[in-house]
C-alpha cells in the first residue's frame, strides 16, 4: 500500500512537472491556475487507469503497438483532461501531438527519476537500519562473552 501511495505521489510530481513544461514550451498549451491542481491529479489518475487498460487491449489486438501505448494512454488522459472545465486547454493538432509527446516523455523520464531517488534513500536507510543491528548483535554477544568471563567460564563462541 505505502509502495503504491508512493508511485502515486511521484506520478502526480512528474505529471505536474510535464505540464508546466508543455504550458512554458508549447504555444497553445494553456493552463489555468486555478485548475491546474485538479488537472494534474484528475489526469494521473485518468493515465493510472488508463495505461494498463489501453496496455491489455493493444497485446490482445495488436501487439505490435505495444511500444506505442503509453502515448496513446497519455494522450487519452490529456483529452480527457481538457474537457473538464478551467484546467488545461490545447488547440490545434500538430499542439496535440507536440503535447501528448513531451507529456508522455517528461512523466516517463520523471517518474524513473524520482523512483530511482526514492529507490536509494529507502536502500540508504535499510543499509543503516541492518548496521545497527549488527551492531547491536555484535555489542549482545560481547556482553555474553563478558558475563561468561566473570563468572569464571570461557568464552563461548559459536
Amino acid at each position: 500500500m505505502i509502495r503504491m501511495l508512493i508511485q502515486f505521489a511521484v506520478n502526480l510530481g512528474a505529471s505536474a512537472l510535464a505540464f508546466l513544461l508543455a504550458w512554458w514550451l508549447i504555444p497553445g498549451v494553456d493552463l489555468e491556475l486555478t485548475g491546474f491542481f485538479i488537472a494534474v491529479g484528475i489526469f494521473t489518475i485518468i493515465q493510472s487507469v488508463l495505461g494498463p487498460f489501453v496496455f491489455n487491449l493493444a497485446r490482445r489486438y495488436s501487439a505490435p503497438l505495444l511500444g506505442g501505448i503509453g502515448l496513446v494512454s497519455t494522450l487519452l488522459s490529456l483529452v480527457i483532461t481538457s474537457l473538464l472545465p478551467g484546467g488545461l486547454t490545447i488547440d490545434g493538432f500538430g499542439t496535440w501531438f507536440v503535447a501528448a509527446l513531451l507529456v508522455w516523455f517528461t512523466t516517463a523520464i520523471g517518474s524513473w527519476i524520482l523512483l530511482a531517488i526514492f529507490a536509494k534513500r529507502r536502500r540508504t536507510k535499510q543499509q543503516g537500519e541492518d548496521d545497527a543491528r549488527v551492531v547491536k548483535r555484535l555489542h549482545e554477544q560481547e556482553q555474553r562473552e563478558r558475563r561468561a568471563t566473570d563468572e569464571g567460564g570461557a568464552p563461548h563462541t559459536p
